[in-house]
């Protein structure tokens, strides 16, 4: 197997893994009154250890407690089912002020908000997008930057957050 195959193959796994994972903390987390923002499953540090990122919120958001019962409950399930091959670290935490926005629902959540999206591939000459969510539908949202309105679908995201205005 070539290496383009191998790591076509390596990150399909990755992204099985994660939707497992997903699911599972789906599970938990709406059990305990929360909703899943995010899960990332990366390796990091020099010697490549891979840590295991749960994001969690909920009206007022979490506090450690709420963070520690989840954690707990899903670090037992995934050690039952071994969905994770390996050493992993696992981390659960709050996705913080300047949030993701992953799902449809994220971004609904935030219309009239300001956002920041990163695309994959040029829009009218730029990639990076930081104004005001002004309508989502169910294949693209609409931004507004500094007078002018930007069409992006989710397709093309790679990356969106929700930006604090501290202004305000």
């Amino acid at each position: 197997m070539g290496f383009a195959r191998f790591f076509c193959f390596w990150v399909m796994e990755i992204d099985r893994t994660v939707s497992r994972i997903w699911e599972f903390a789906t599970q938990i987390a709406e059990g305990e009154g929360m909703e899943v923002v995010d899960v990332e499953l990366r390796r990091e540090g020099s010697r490549g250890g891979r840590v295991l990122r749960l994001y969690l919120d909920k009206d007022g958001g979490p506090n450690v407690d709420d963070l520690g019962r989840v954690s707990r409950q899903l670090s037992e399930l995934l050690d039952l089912h071994d969905i994770v091959e390996g050493a992993y670290t696992l981390e659960v935490s709050s996705p913080g002020i300047n949030r993701p926005l992953k799902k449809l629902e994220h971004f609904q959540r935030f219309i009239g908000k300001r956002v920041r999206v990163r695309t994959g591939d040029m829009i009218d000459g730029r990639r990076s997008f930081l104004g005001i969510l002004a309508e989502v539908s169910s294949d693209k949202i609409k931004i507004e930057v500094e007078g002018k309105e930007y069409q992006i679908p989710f397709s093309m995201i790679e990356k969106s957050n929700y930006e604090h205005d501290w202004s305000a």
